[in-house]
């Protein structure tokens, strides 16, 4: 207006403005008759700005972070979490939460569970392995899954690709990806070493690994793989109304270590799916279980990650979160839960020196023989010499207490003798 003010004859004036309302009945439309009045000889004129570097120029605004819907999704999916440190927990370090690149073997119950705790602590890169199908009986108990990834003719969806996209359904701007693969396990004659070629990898290229499976023996490559690498491991097993949540030591210098899943066994783990009928092979545990073993796992991650040696913190230790225990065993039985702390085992068939040497010195003959027998890691960790001298010791404990008796029958008859019974 101001500039057809300036170059249009003063006779025009007052313009009649014709507001035309689209679509809506003619007489809705309004006609306005405007008018400037008389400006001042010199007109104050409003142009380019002078920039960072003191040069006219236009000024540019980003609005992509207030009218992209995927930045404003992603962001305020943390303000809980900005909301806690702000409020709460002023030390609480967030970036290191968010640059975790976490591994989920397994996408299960406990799987999805612990992929949804995570995405809620701000952890942006999961990956699924898992090379199982979604069935009708899992989307009840587990959350990533819903009917339509269930499929009686072509057998269903694979897990790992199925939780995969429903992670990123929940945030779209999360990085989940999902692998179908059999983890390669200790007497299983099936077991590939490519299988545990990509393992290793997909170990590697990540920071934290979650063991979630549903068998002992699926639990030992990734232990070792994790120990040659040291990366954090966290293990979740669930019983009927019990559960396991631990998390694997990690060696720094000549500190000893806190133990495995595997050091307070004494036998190597074998092929627990053989000869069981399918009813053996299910899972069977109260459903809350898996709930809440898999917000313990996350939560114990999340406090791990705030210590300044990371996963190297002894059980004793405190963060801003609380304690560190080394594993907690709950009980839902009785509602409560205890905290034993053990030190690696030397004779470990998963985390002891010699193991780890193997592995790294010679993977494929090492691998290749554990898959073939699992009594070759009982020799190679000297856990077959230990078995030897335990017998010994109870055959002379046996002796021990035949001649004890012996005597004890010998004293007995001269107390008689003598009248003292």
């Amino acid at each position: 207006m101001k500039y057809h003010r300036l170059f249009s004859s003063k006779d025009i004036w007052p313009i009649d403005v014709i507001c035309l309302r689209i679509g809506a009945p003619f007489e809705s439309s309004l006609v306005l008759s405007v008018s400037i009045d008389e400006e001042s000889k010199q007109d104050v004129w409003i142009g380019w700005e002078k920039n960072k570097r003191d040069k006219f120029g236009p000024r540019c605004i980003n609005l992509q972070n207030d009218l992209d819907p995927l930045r404003i999704a992603d962001s305020s999916a943390d303000l809980n979490l900005k909301l806690m440190k702000w409020r709460l927990v002023p030390d609480l370090d967030l970036d290191i939460i968010k640059s975790q690149k976490c591994l989920l073997l397994g996408a299960g119950t406990l799987g999805c569970s612990v992929a949804r705790n995570l995405v809620a602590w701000g952890v942006r890169h999961v990956t699924f392995v898992d090379n199982g199908r979604v069935s009708f009986s899992n989307p009840v108990r587990q959350s990533l899954f819903s009917y339509g990834d269930c499929d009686l003719g072509a057998g269903g969806k694979m897990k790992a690709e199925a939780a995969a996209l429903a992670l990123k359904a929940i945030l779209p701007t999360i990085n989940s990806t999902g692998v179908t693969l059999e983890i390669p396990m200790p007497g299983h004659y099936s077991a590939t070493i490519e299988n545990a070629v990509k393992l290793h990898d997909l170990i590697e290229e990540h920071d934290v690994v979650f063991l979630l499976t549903d068998s002992r023996e699926s639990r030992w490559l990734p232990t070792v793989i994790c120990s040659v690498l040291q990366k954090l491991a966290i293990t979740t097993a669930l019983g009927y109304d019990t559960y396991l949540v631990m998390r694997h030591g990690q060696a720094e210098g000549a500190n000893q270590k806190l133990g495995c899943y595997f050091c307070n066994d004494v036998t190597a783990p074998g092929n627990s799916m053989e000869d069981r009928t399918l009813d053996q092979q299910c899972t069977v545990t109260r459903p809350g279980v898996s709930n809440v073993a898999s917000a313990l796992a996350v939560e114990l991650l999340v406090s791990v990650l705030q210590h300044r040696q990371k996963g190297v913190a002894t059980s004793t230790e405190e963060t801003v979160l609380g304690i560190l225990p080394h594993s907690i065993r709950g009980f839902i039985s009785h509602f409560t839960h205890i905290l034993p702390s053990t030190v690696s085992f030397s004779q470990c068939i998963a985390c002891s020196p010699i193991v780890e040497k193997s592995y790294s010195e010679n993977k494929t003959e090492f691998l290749d023989n554990v898959f073939k027998s699992t009594k070759y890691l009982e020799d190679l960790t000297g856990l077959t010499e230990l078995f030897k001298a335990t017998d010994s010791l109870e055959m002379l404990e046996l002796n021990d207490e035949d001649d004890y008796d012996e005597d004890d029958e010998e004293n007995l008859e001269s107390m008689e003798d003598l009248g003292e019974v």
